[in-house]
C-alpha cells in the first residue's frame, strides 16, 4: 500500500519507534533496509524549504555560488560544480540543497534540537528515494541504470551536466534528484547525509511531491513527547557531540546536558 502524504499520529515512545521503522521491509532483499530518506522539523507548521528560498533571492543562486568559489581559496579545478554545492551548503551558504540523512533517529534528534519549540508539535518527514527516478529526464535516468544506483553522486551528475542552468533545461516539467555529499568531514559521515535538489530553485520539494507516484508519509512529533525523545536520544548517544563534531557541538551538547528543566512538567503526566 502506497503511502502518500499520510500523518501518522503518536502518542507513546513506542508507538513512535514504530513509525521510525515504517515500510521498511524490502522483499526482493528480504532485510529490513529501508529505502526512505528523513528530515526532522522543530515546528510542524515549517515548510520544506531550502536555505536559498528562505533568502528569497534565488536568482542570486550562481552569484552566490560564484564568490563562494573564488573566495575560498580551494582548488577550483578539482571539484565538480556539484561538490561546490554540497560544500557550500555544508558551510552555511543559501543553496537550492535540503537536508536529509538515512537515519530516522538523526532526523528525530533534528525535531527535537530547540528547547523554545518544546511546545509546540514537531513533524518528521519520510520520502521514498526510489519513486523520483520515474520523473527524471531520461539522460538522468539512464545513468541513475548503469549505475544501479538510486542516489547520485558529484560524479554521475556531471556525466550529464556542469551546470545549474543546464540542469533545469534537461526537462520543460520540474524534477527532483537525491544527492549523496562527499565525506567533506565527520559531519557529513556522522550525519547519514544525503541532499534533495530540485531543478528549479524556486520550487518546493513538499508541493513536488503533491500527486506524484511516490511513496512519502510524516510522523507527527507531540510536543508532550519532546522532553522524553531528547533525554532518550541524549542516552543514546545521538546528541550534537556526535553529529557536529568539535568544541562547537560538544558545547551545544553540554548546555543541554546541564540545563535545569525541573519545574518543566510534572512527571506524573
Amino acid at each position: 500500500m502506497r503511502q502518500q502524504g499520510d500523518i501518522i499520529e503518536v502518542s507513546t515512545w513506542a508507538e513512535l519507534q514504530d513509525a521510525l521503522y515504517h515500510d521498511d521491509w524490502a522483499p526482493r532483499l528480504q532485510r529490513h533496509r529501508s529505502s526512505y530518506v528523513y528530515r526532522g522539523l522543530e515546528d510542524e507548521r515549517y515548510a520544506l524549504s531550502t536555505s536559498l528560498n528562505r533568502q528569497g533571492a534565488s536568482y542570486l543562486e550562481r552569484h552566490l555560488l560564484r564568490n563562494f568559489i573564488k573566495y575560498s581559496q580551494m582548488d577550483e579545478e578539482t571539484k565538480s560544480i556539484w561538490n561546490w554545492l554540497a560544500l557550500a551548503q555544508h558551510h552555511g551558504l543559501p543553496t537550492r540543497l535540503l537536508d536529509w540523512t538515512y537515519s530516522p533517529l538523526v532526523a528525530l534528534h533534528f525535531a527535537v534540537s530547540d528547547f523554545t519549540k518544546f511546545d509546540v508539535d514537531g513533524m518528521l518527514w519520510a520520502v521514498n528515494y526510489l519513486d523520483p527516478k520515474a520523473y527524471l529526464p531520461d539522460q538522468l535516468a539512464t545513468v541513475i541504470d548503469d549505475e544501479g544506483s538510486y542516489i547520485f553522486t558529484a560524479q554521475m551528475l556531471t556525466r550529464v551536466v556542469q551546470s545549474l542552468e543546464d540542469l533545469q533545461r534537461l526537462k520543460r516539467g520540474n524534477f527532483a534528484i537525491f544527492l549523496e555529499p562527499p565525506s567533506i568531514d565527520e559531519r557529513i559521515v556522522n550525519q547519514f547525509a544525503v541532499f534533495s535538489m530540485m531543478s528549479n530553485p524556486d520550487a518546493l520539494i513538499s508541493d513536488w511531491l503533491q500527486g506524484k507516484n511516490i511513496e512519502w508519509f510524516r510522523i507527527r512529533i507531540p510536543a508532550k513527547l519532546k522532553w522524553m525523545i531528547r533525554d532518550r536520544l541524549d542516552q543514546a548517544n545521538i546528541t550534537e557531540r556526535v553529529l557536529f563534531p568539535g568544541l562547537d557541538g560538544l558545547a551545544t551538547f553540554l548546555k543541554r546536558q546541564y540545563k535545569d528543566t525541573r519545574v518543566r512538567f510534572d512527571e506524573s503526566t
